[in-house]
């Protein structure tokens, strides 16, 4: 009967050390932000500069798993922002990235510029043509 007394008292405290990690992590989050940087002001934000879209006659829309804030819409931004001729745009409800080009751009340089970030996964890549002209 001891023994079984010492059991339920060794689950109650594992219980309550994972309900204080569960909530360290929790609170972590709500100060920093689901990918740990922060808000997005914190994450600098890579700017193009040539911002017409008639001047970018390709286009393509990634499906992208693992964005959950804005912190990640802004880094998957960047990694596509670093490529030569590429604006992108990130749709965060949408888990998408619109991104036009200059210059045609293949869907490896695309999908390994948003998977190299380690957290995301890009789903799908749909090219469409871009009507801003």
């Amino acid at each position: 009967m001891g023994s079984v007394n010492y059991v339920y008292i060794l689950v109650i405290v594992a219980i309550i050390i994972a309900g204080i990690y569960a909530f360290k992590s929790y609170r972590k989050r709500l100060t920093t932000g689901c990918c740990g940087g922060g808000d997005s002001q914190n994450v600098g934000r890579i700017r193009v500069s040539d911002r017409n879209p008639a001047h970018y006659p390709y286009m393509a829309v990634l499906t992208i798993y693992g964005m959950v804030c804005s912190n990640c819409a802004v880094r998957i931004e960047n990694a596509l922002n670093t490529i030569d001729s590429v604006w992108a745009q990130v749709d965060l409800p949408q888990k998408q990235a619109i991104v036009r080009m200059k210059y045609e751009v293949n869907d490896d340089d695309l999908r390994s510029a948003v998977n190299s970030l380690g957290s995301y996964t890009v789903m799908n890549i749909e090219r469409k043509k871009n009507v801003s002209k």
